[in-house]
């Protein structure tokens, strides 16, 4: 794993009524502060990313649909630099991923419905601490491409 990331298995309480999906609580241990939520919707097969935040910690969870989650870790210092991680996050697959500022991230929609990605980061966006590059042409050694395995 990247330094820095965690993941904490999360739970779905369903009943006859549907079902309760927890995400992030206060007390929590990964939890930091509160800046804002946003939900993003990822068709199948889109890549959305990459980007990497300065100054913000991310927590992702996803309670409908599949995404393979891509991190890739370029910090001078980090004793995983160099290090990329896939995870397979979702319904099948729920859990919380909890990502540390300067660590670049992206995702791809797999499986055959739209997925909803929950993002409770530690401070409301702001343009000038968040850096993009394209997902097909740039430094970052990843291949967004299906892998037959």
């Amino acid at each position: 794993m990247i330094y820095g990331v965690s993941i904490t298995e999360l739970s779905i309480i369903p009943d006859e009524r549907g079902a309760i999906f927890h995400m992030l609580s206060s007390d929590d241990p990964v939890f930091k502060q509160f800046g804002e939520i946003y939900f993003s919707k990822v068709y199948p097969g889109i890549v959305k990313g990459w980007h990497i935040h300065r100054k913000i910690t991310l927590n992702y969870a996803v309670p409908e649909g599949m995404i393979k989650l891509v991190l890739y870790d370029n910090r001078a210092t980090s004793p995983t630099k160099g290090e990329i991680v896939e995870l397979f996050i979702g319904e099948e697959n729920y859990k919380l991923v909890t990502i540390p500022p300067n660590i670049w991230n992206g995702f791809r929609g797999v499986g055959t419905k739209v997925a909803i990605v929950a993002n409770c980061a530690t401070e409301p966006y702001d343009p000038k601490e968040i850096e993009r590059t394209d997902p097909l042409g740039n430094e970052i050694p990843y291949d967004w491409r299906l892998k037959w395995k």
